[in-house]
This record gives structure tokens, C-alpha cells and sequence, in this order.
């Protein structure tokens, strides 16, 4: 692109699964393609509650198949149901059949026929709950993902990856979902950020923003791969405890980089917005380096709210299944990590990745 008629240079601002390292480069994947058919794709949330049986809001357990969880939401719409009064605990890929929960009060029972009607829904079950399901609602998501034409192979070469992921952690990097079928979301949030008009109403004004932030924090993830601090803790971090979720700011750099390099704690990095800003210390000057790099400021996020997400999975479990033509793995993964970072790890293929 002419950077004379691209003041921005906005094609640092598409993703591209190339400029983000693996923890497993050193090791072959395993090949093979996935979501050739719908089915090949399976997501089933994992809530952090179940419904009581009583209260106010009709909470509704939904198959969908090709369908995005705002399908649901404009099926609702179209029948009179304000998209305020439809909560959901979080966005499930399209090209896939997913199980998740939605709610809806009372006061639309009528209208409930609606997501039956969407070809491509069913409701599996129905229950009542005393509160509107919320954004983050859920403890993560289950995948049960099918990769045909695999290498011969792929057993051999999925265990010592596993046996990597197990010790090092996931990169917890958002996948393409969050950046568009054209992987320019974050372009879109960085014109938004400079004042220019964007096409979009204020859902996607905040898919772009969040996107743009996604983009940050992949690269400054990246960063600290190419620095040698992924299994690390810095100076001037705060760091997250994998099996409470509980996070803490850092003093002693060395303890807690043992417990990181033992996968016990992991730096968190920062999601900009006007509730957290730039970290001090050598974790503030690997940030701040992105942010020069990509011609941002901390004041470019001053619409969001801002988050810290830890930069590394815990992965539980990786389990696998022979088929006639490559294999089926399962794992669960926990709240707002992205499958597809799983896969393009086991799979070394763009395929993998989509």
C-alpha cells in the first residue's frame, strides 16, 4: 500500500498469524484441515452457573449450527424483543454448531418461538433464573474439533506438542475471529481512534475498538516472546495465579519468575482503556515500545474501559481420537482464549488457523 495515500500504514494493523511465534516451533505439526464440513466444529460453553428454576428470566440452552450468537439476538429483535433484554454469556464462532445460554425476561415468553423458527437453532432446554445472563458469565468453552488429511504421523507428533503446551502454557493470543473476515477490525478501531469516520453502528464501533486492543496485546505478547520473557516475570508486571484466577502486583521478580517458568503464576498484560494504564518497569517499556511502534498513546484507548488478560494458558487436558481420515482432538479452554491458537500449534498449517 502507497503510505503517501495511507497516512496510518494501515496494514500494520491486520492480523497475520506469521508475525506471532509459536511455543513449539521446533517441533512438526501434525497437518490437516479443519471445518471442512459444519460438524468438524463443535464449542460447547461451560457456564459458571446453572439456571435455578425460578426467577424472572427465561433461560433458553441453544444448539446452533452456521449460525453467530447474535443471530439469535437479531431472530429476538425482528420480533419485537429490544436487544437489551437479551443476555448471553459470550460470542461463538459462525461456521461451527455450538451449544451456549441465552436469557430473555419473562415478558417475551411469547416471542421465545422466535429462535425455533431460525433455521439452524434448537433450543435444548428451558429454564427460569433471577438474573439477566451477562457477557463473562462462563467458566470457558469445550471443543471437540474433527482435522482431516492429518500427517501419518499426527499421533506421535500431537503428543510431544501437548507435552510442550503442558509445561510452557498457550500463548493466550486473540485468534482471527476477533479481527474479521478480512482481518481488519483493528484497522477500522485505529481510524476510529483518529476521528475518522467509520461505517457502523455503536456494536461495531466496539468490535473495532476492541479489536484494535486485541492487536496491542498480541504484539506486545509477541515482544516479550522475542525478548525471552514468556516463561518470565518483569519488573513492573502484575501476574495472575492459574488455579484461582486471582492476580497480584509483582515484588520479587525472581521468585515469581520461577513460579511462571512452573507455570504456578503468568504475567498479565494490559488491555489499554481508561481503567488501566501502562505498566512501569521493564513491562512498561516493552508496552510502551509497541504503542511507538503502531503510532498509539494510552489516550487512543481513553473510550474503553481496559482489562488485564493473562498472557498464558493453563491447558488441562488434550485428548485425541483416531478417524478414517486424520483424527478428532478435544480440550477445554477457559474464558475469552481463542481455539484457533490451539490449533494452529498442533496443526503448523494455515488451515488450522481459520
Amino acid at each position: 500500500m502507497n503510505i503517501t495515500t495511507d497516512p496510518f500504514n494501515t496494514e500494520r494493523f491486520r492480523f497475520d498469524w506469521d508475525e506471532l511465534p509459536v511455543v513449539s516451533d521446533d517441533m512438526e505439526g501434525t497437518g490437516g484441515r479443519v471445518r471442512v464440513e459444519i460438524d468438524d466444529f463443535q464449542v460447547t460453553e461451560i457456564p459458571s452457573y446453572l439456571p435455578s428454576g425460578n426467577g424472572d428470566y427465561i433461560y433458553l440452552y441453544v444448539e446452533k449450527r452456521d449460525l453467530t450468537s447474535y443471530d439469535i439476538v437479531d431472530a429476538l429483535k425482528r420480533h419485537g424483543v429490544s436487544e437489551r433484554d437479551v443476555g448471553m454469556a459470550g460470542r461463538k464462532d459462525k461456521r461451527a454448531v455450538t451449544r451456549q445460554w441465552f436469557s430473555v425476561h419473562r415478558e417475551h415468553e411469547d416471542k421465545i418461538h422466535a429462535v425455533e423458527d431460525l433455521e439452524g437453532a434448537r433450543i435444548i432446554q428451558m429454564s427460569r433464573h433471577k438474573n439477566k445472563l451477562r457477557l463473562g458469565h462462563l467458566k470457558g468453552n469445550e471443543f471437540l474439533i474433527r482435522v482431516r488429511g492429518a500427517h501419518e504421523s499426527w499421533e506421535e507428533r500431537l503428543g510431544v506438542i501437548c507435552e510442550r503446551i503442558y509445561e510452557w502454557g498457550l500463548p493466550n493470543y486473540f485468534g482471527p475471529q476477533r479481527f474479521g473476515h478480512f482481518n481488519t477490525n483493528a484497522i477500522d478501531g485505529m481510524r476510529l481512534v483518529n476521528g475518522l469516520n467509520v461505517q457502523g453502528g455503536r456494536r461495531m464501533h466496539k468490535f473495532f475498538l476492541s479489536a484494535l486492543q486485541s492487536h496491542v496485546f498480541n504484539h506486545i505478547l509477541r515482544m516479550r516472546f522475542s525478548h525471552g520473557h514468556y516463561r518470565a516475570i518483569l519488573s513492573g508486571d502484575m501476574a495472575q495465579k492459574h488455579d484461582t484466577g486471582g492476580m497480584f502486583v509483582v515484588e520479587d521478580t525472581h521468585t515469581d519468575s520461577r513460579r511462571a517458568k512452573g507455570l504456578d503464576i503468568s504475567a498479565v498484560i494490559p488491555m489499554f482503556g481508561k481503567k488501566i494504564k501502562k505498566s512501569t518497569g521493564n513491562a512498561g517499556v516493552i508496552e510502551q515500545s509497541i504503542l511507538d511502534e503502531y503510532g498509539l498513546t494510552w489516550e487512543c484507548f481513553r473510550m474503553a474501559h481496559g482489562a488485564r488478560r493473562t498472557s498464558r494458558i493453563k491447558v488441562d487436558y488434550i485428548t485425541s481420537k483416531s478417524e478414517d481420515d486424520g483424527y478428532s482432538v478435544r480440550f477445554g479452554l477457559p474464558k475469552g482464549s481463542f481455539a484457533t491458537v490451539l490449533l494452529r500449534e498442533i496443526t503448523k498449517t494455515e488451515h488450522g488457523s481459520n
